[in-house]
């Protein structure tokens, strides 16, 4: 099935080089996330047109100051930058984009990559653990990487120091993945340098994040996301209940991926995160047939479970379904049922009593406007 309808966007032939630059420039666009880039192309075909649209839309939705996309000659040396470091991108739209992230309903709509994207379509595991494990854990996150990989899983992993390390470091030989939080061409941490340059050179690098991003806090949650994303299921080896890792498995979780977890000592702080996954229902792994025998007959993403969430072409409504123009009234009866608590976008169009199209052009407009944010479960809130 074709992301999107318009005929342009076959699946079996990759987007035209002047469209993925209008990807990048629409996916970077202020107050632009991946469920908005979806909602505007399905609306208006191609990047190139939503781009032409967006000034309007912005200043229906109550912006004053008028929203731009950064110019063309930005993004087109950023591309060839990423060119000269052997890299590429890769759209949603293209044949090579990761199936499983596809099916995801927040896949990054542009990512960056070095190295081979075909190991992103091969069956994929994603391994993550504390910063600061054990020796005992490294090793055996070192020692059930090779195993798997061996088996014929590619190993994902968030490049960090740790627990992602041993596993990158195990899975070298057989086909590996990192998931790195701010641009491509930003090692971090430094320490990982020559893993970085190995696995660019034999597995796969992939970004989200412009070139030259320094990582910071909130693009952690994003970069785990692909992490999950990209799996089958996901292995917790050490982690405070506080920690990434564990927000890592819930994003797991709810993409309808496989959870699995390393039972630990109890005494010991990073042991308490995969002992509460597994007392909540995670799969107990103590070697790699552990999870090899639980695996379901998973190909990068052709087979998910039940519960997985919807891909961007079934998630939003057909391009004629949202041609309707939301009327003034239309906007101030959403926007007295809209408050800063989170609202399922499902409520909002019963109390409403509006259609789907009205609802969600104007949660398009209000998005755009910077006065709405999309949180996930298909919810939204007014920000301040």
């Amino acid at each position: 099935m074709n992301l999107f309808s318009h005929a342009s966007f076959s699946s079996n032939e990759p987007l035209p080089l002047a469209e993925k630059l209008n990807w990048l420039r629409l996916i970077r666009t202020d107050n632009v996330g991946p469920i908005t880039f979806y909602k505007l192309i399905e609306k208006y075909g191609s990047a190139t047109e939503a781009l032409n649209a967006l000034p309007e839309l912005s200043r229906k939705g109550g912006r004053k100051k008028e929203l731009k996309a950064p110019e063309l000659s930005q993004i087109e040396c950023e591309y060839e930058a990423l060119q000269k470091l052997n890299g590429d991108i890769v759209c949603a739209a293209d044949p090579l984009y990761p199936l499983a992230l596809g099916a995801t309903e927040d896949a990054p709509p542009v990512l960056s990559y070095i190295g081979d994207i075909k190991l992103a379509r091969a069956p994929c595991l994603a391994m993550v653990g504390a910063r600061n494990a054990s020796l005992n854990a490294r090793k055996f996150a070192q020692k059930i990487a090779g195993e798997l990989g061996q088996a014929g899983q590619v190993i994902v992993s968030g490049l960090a120091r740790g627990i992602d390390t041993s596993a990158h470091e195990g899975a070298l030989t057989s086909g590996t993945i990192a998931v790195v939080a701010g641009g491509i061409d930003v090692i971090y941490p430094r320490e990982n340098q020559k893993l970085y340059e190995q696995i660019c050179a034999q597995g796969l690098v992939f970004a989200e994040s412009p070139l030259g991003m320094q990582p910071i806090a909130r693009h952690f949650p994003k970069r785990n996301r692909i992490v999950s994303g990209l799996s089958a299921g996901i292995l917790v080896i050490e982690a405070t209940l506080r920690s990434g890792s564990l927000i890592t498995a819930r994003m797991a979780g709810e993409q309808g991926r496989d959870v699995y977890a390393v039972p630990g000592y109890p005494a010991d702080p990073r042991a308490e995160g995969p002992n509460k996954l597994i007392q909540d229902g995670a799969i107990l792994v103590q070697r790699a047939e552990d999870i090899l025998s639980s695996l379901q007959n998973f190909s990068g993403g052709t087979t998910l479970k039940d519960s997985a969430t919807q891909t961007p072409s079934n998630l939003y409504a057909p391009a004629n379904d949202i041609e309707t123009e939301p009327t003034q009234n239309t906007r101030e009866i959403i926007l007295q049922n809209l408050s800063q608590m989170p609202v399922s976008v499902d409520e909002l169009i019963n109390a409403c009593h509006l259609t789907i199209p009205e609802v969600q052009m104007t949660l398009l407009e209000l998005e755009l406007a910077g006065r709405l944010q999309r949180l996930p479960g298909n919810r939204v809130a007014l920000l301040d």
